[in-house]
């Protein structure tokens, strides 16, 4: 994978089942979604230095959070 490479942040919301994905951390909690930090069970602020990167994954006890590649067709 290269690094221009576009990736995106899977949010699972465990006991709603619900998905969303976001391109950045900071849109998760700008978004009109209404997410939040009690919401998801991790502040922002920890959510930026945890390390994401592609394939792993953050779990809280409310929510997955993964940070994933966006895969496209090549032109």
């Amino acid at each position: 994978m290269k690094k221009t490479d576009t990736k995106v942040i899977l949010v699972h919301l465990i006991f709603e089942k619900r998905n969303y994905t976001f391109g950045s951390i900071s849109a998760i909690f700008d978004s009109p979604e209404g997410l939040d930090e009690k919401t998801i069970g991790i502040t922002k602020n920890t959510l930026l230095h945890a390390g994401l990167s592609d394939g792993n994954a953050r779990a809280t006890s409310r929510a997955i959070i993964q940070q994933l590649p966006l895969i496209r067709c090549k032109r």
